[in-house]
């Protein structure tokens, strides 16, 4: 085969996500940092489901049409620095296909070239040794190697071969990689898509299996693949096939003793079940998960949910020979709660009851004329989310560590605010790349400004100099100017053994992090949190801030209030804030 069309295209697109999709946690694990919030591989495997989604059920046969849908799905749904980055990747990737039907080697490798090229405009300070480095000396040599001609699934190999070596190599470009061991976990993803893509047109289109997580990263390095590549787990099952009515409630274990068991990750096992089932409830209440899905493979699922906890319930119901019995269930509870149904299977909802209709934090009813100014900010956590909107935010985008939201999330935040300027607080690093894509998208109808917050303090002190009397661009720079102000640290638990930037890090203990480094580790957070105090004050402090998260009990709180007030009473001022923030025990500041 020398050329490629749309079809092929889209079929590229399902093989590529699906390969990210099986390999998606161990691409967390390549996390650098041992804090429990490595989701670079969740951030692209959602960024890349958007993509594949929006060509699904496309027809077109042209390719620059699917790749131009494709780009825009990316677009919609990218999430953190790398799901960012990966669509700015494939918008270049479809402008470079632009206007054709079809597209031989030499297209093909000037295309992604193109991707190169926009992913790079895109990013403020390029950093190599990531997922640009291997996107840049994949689509280079594949540039040099493609002749006319050239067969396409060779012009594929010559792709995905060539960025699994510049993976290798991104270790002796960012040292903090060679010293924790392991590959850039962005650049990882991407070849994931790449071999996704190349076994397309070996006729091997990759199906979604079990995502899973090995203990070796060895695999990155010699080219073997992670997981098999392929299963005959059918992520959605039709109307008419049942399936079984899976339910269970399970027990998760301490998050500083896990064991053998695996950190818990509600929203990454919620993706888990929306690939593999639907009729989905899933709920968590502090360390009870109960699970409602209907699946065709039961076992995978409780086998999979095993891995976090312990089973305090299971039940399983096959729909099938109980399908007489359900469908009448199922219209007298449709004709209860107002809903027709006609022959065709379509369903109407005629309540209006207020449970049907659905809000968001700090959401309220849609004025008819814009407001003059607007504030959106990220968090997650009751208590940080009121100290938000104490100061005046509009809209919280629930968010954070490892929840980053999309690039649509702030859209729709964006119009549902309804101002005609508008502050966003990203208030992580990697947050503020899709905080800016979906200030760029919006630009037209709105004024947005990200302010580039990359803590929670930071974002904080950034709201707490809003004045609505000022001008625009006044609030910016005095915003700006505020958030230099404030030096920001947290704490949480390791979740495996290392020593990163001189510190030898033990899993289950605290960490100190501060200015993007972990500064010391302790087996009691109290211990860290004073450790890191001592690194952030200097003569001219004057506040010291502490928000609490979840883990935090009382008793701690009074004896943190006693310790710091003993140490640092006489010349500083202390403010203790219950955030009930998850992951992190401490968020702190020093103004």
């Amino acid at each position: 085969m020398i050329k490629i069309d749309g079809v092929i295209l889209k079929q590229m697109i399902i093989s590529g996500s699906n390969n990210l999709y099986n390999s998606y946690p161990e691409i967390d694990n390549l996390n650098v940092f041992p804090v429990p919030d490595g989701d670079t591989g969740t951030n692209m495997n959602l960024t890349m489901s958007s993509g594949a989604k929006e060509v699904f059920n496309k027809t077109e046969t042209s390719i620059s049409l699917v790749a131009k849908d494709f780009a825009r799905g990316l677009l919609m749904g990218a999430r953190g620095n790398s799901g960012v980055i990966l669509s700015q990747i494939f918008r270049g990737f479809a402008e470079g296909l632009e206007g054709k039907d079809s597209v031989d080697a030499l297209g093909l490798a000037n295309a992604f070239v193109a991707g190169k090229n926009v992913a790079y405009k895109a990013v403020m300070r390029p950093v190599e040794g990531t997922i640009l480095t291997v996107i840049r000396e994949a689509s280079a040599a594949l540039y040099e190697k493609a002749e006319k001609d050239m067969p396409i699934d060779q012009a594929l190999d010559i792709l995905y071969d060539e960025g699994m070596k510049s993976l290798a190599r991104t270790p002796d470009l960012l040292p903090v990689l060679k010293e924790v061991g392991v590959v850039d976990s962005g650049g990882a993803g991407l070849c994931k898509i790449l071999e996704g893509f190349s076994k397309a047109l070996h006729n091997e289109i990759v199906e979604k299996t079990m995502a899973s997580v090995t203990e070796t990263n060895e695999p990155y390095s010699t080219g073997k693949p992670l997981v098999p590549e392929t299963g005959n787990v059918q992520a959605k099952f039709a109307h008419k096939e049942f399936g079984y009515c899976t339910q269970f409630l399970i027990q998760l274990p301490d998050p500083k003793k896990l064991g053998d068991k695996k950190n818990f990750n509600e929203k990454r096992f919620k993706a888990m079940l929306e690939a593999h089932g639907n009729s989905i409830v899933c709920v968590r209440d502090s360390d009870l998960v109960k699970v409602h899905v209907h699946t065709l493979k039961p076992g995978n699922i409780l086998t999979y949910a095993q891995q976090f906890g312990e089973f305090k319930a299971i039940k399983v119901d096959n729909m099938s020979e109980q399908h007489e019995e359900l469908m009448l269930d199922d219209k007298e509870e449709k004709a209860k709660a107002g809903v027709k149904e006609d022959s065709d299977d379509k369903i109407e909802v005629t309540t209006s009851a207020p449970e049907f209709e659905s809000k968001h934090k700090g959401e309220s009813e849609k004025p008819a004329v814009k407001k003059e100014f607007g504030l959106i900010a990220v968090a997650v956590g009751s208590g940080v989310e009121k100290l938000f909107q104490d100061l005046s935010v509009d809209y919280i985008v629930s968010g954070g560590q490892t929840m980053n939201p999309s690039t649509a999330d702030f859209v729709d935040a964006i119009k549902k605010v309804n101002a005609k300027n508008i502050f966003i607080f990203p208030n992580n690093g990697n947050i503020v790349m899709a905080a800016q894509q979906a200030s760029d998208i919006m630009k037209d109808a709105y004024n947005v400004a990200v302010v580039p917050t990359k803590t929670i303090p930071e974002g904080l002190v950034a709201c707490m100099v809003y004045n609505p009397g000022s001008t625009f661009e006044d609030n910016l720079e005095s915003m700006k100017d505020n958030v230099s102000s404030v030096k920001s640290g947290e704490i949480t638990y390791a979740i495996k053994d290392t020593t990163i930037d001189g510190v030898t890090v033990g899993k289950g203990k605290f960490m100190g992090i501060f200015s993007k480094k972990i500064v010391c580790c302790h087996k009691h957070k109290l211990n860290t949190l004073m450790e890191l105090l001592s690194k952030m004050i200097d003569e001219d402090s004057q506040i010291i801030t502490v928000i609490c998260g979840q883990d935090v009990t009382e008793e701690e709180k009074k004896a943190l209030t006693e310790r710091i007030s003993d140490k640092y009473g006489d010349g500083l001022d202390l403010e203790i804030e219950d955030g009930d923030q998850p992951v992190y025990s401490f968020f702190v500041s020093v103004e």
